[in-house]
């Protein structure tokens, strides 16, 4: 009796397991999780003050200066001016997250000798007037929308920087600076006050000739951006087949090692 029971059990948990795996390969975008993403190393990047710095290199480390300068009153006014529990932690880490990044830059000017400003422009300081001016959903909405703004001028300016500098501690500045905008772009949209109609809207694609090679079309199918059904992931396939696989054979040995087997075979021979 018991037998029969461990065999149904076994024979019930292959039939969950073909029954999962036939849902995912059919799904294959609900099977992949999203992968964690990795920093860069930025270990990996020297920061010895070589390299020529141009005119732009010394903007941006401005612009990382001025971000900070008005970016972390801010933040202390959202800890006490917001009634939103949620708004009062993202000021609080934004703040926070940029007195590191200001002493990065502030580092890195006493290393090339930059001069930086030690107060917040006009724009800025009128953007603190309104906070101050605001309490509650008011203060909320004027301090996303003033940041997200922010934010949004200042990330495509970092990726310039980092792809074009020649100097080594200005490319590692910009590294971080976008890791740390990207942070703050994500607080920021957590909010869920951020009104994405409003924003500067891209400039349209510049129009390039269409090729007779065919070479567009290859490389649209060689990255998987047909318009069919999302690729399934090999690795992913290959490790679940590996497991029904082993399953099966797992099952299939104890169903053959079952004794009440062996006596049935074993009584057909007469």
């Amino acid at each position: 009796m018991f037998a029969v029971d461990r065999l149904f059990r076994r024979r019930h948990l292959l039939g969950v397991v073909v029954a999962a795996t036939a849902l995912l390969l059919l799904a294959p975008s609900a099977a992949q999780a999203e992968p964690g993403v990795p920093l860069p190393p930025n270990g990996l990047i020297t920061d010895t003050g070589e390299g020529r710095v141009a005119a732009a290199d010394k903007d941006f480390a401005v612009k990382v200066r001025l971000a900070g300068l008005w970016e972390i009153p801010a933040g202390e006014m959202a800890q006490e001016r917001s009634d939103n529990p949620k708004i009062k932690k993202i000021g609080k880490d934004i703040a926070a997250q940029h007195v590191v990044l200001d002493k990065m830059v502030r580092d890195a000017a006493r290393k090339l000798s930059i001069d930086l400003p030690d107060k917040p422009n006009e724009d800025q300081q009128g953007w603190l007037a309104e906070m101050r001016e605001a309490q509650g959903e008011e203060f909320d909405q004027i301090y996303i929308d003033r940041l997200r703004a922010a934010h949004g001028k200042i990330f495509p300016a970092i990726a310039t920087i980092r792809t074009s500098t020649r100097n080594d501690t200005i490319r590692k500045l910009a590294q971080r600076a976008n890791q740390f905008v990207m942070t703050h772009l994500t607080l920021l949209e957590s909010s869920t006050l951020v009104d994405f109609e409003a924003l500067p809207t891209a400039p349209p694609p510049a129009t390039t000739p269409v090729s007779n090679s065919g070479g567009g079309s290859q490389a649209l199918a060689s990255s998987g951006s047909s318009t069919g059904g999302p690729a399934v992931s090999l690795p992913l396939v290959g490790g679940l087949l590996a497991v029904i696989v082993g399953l099966a054979f797992f099952v299939g040995r104890s169903v053959l090692n079952d004794p009440r087997r062996r006596r049935r075979r074993y009584r057909s021979r007469y």
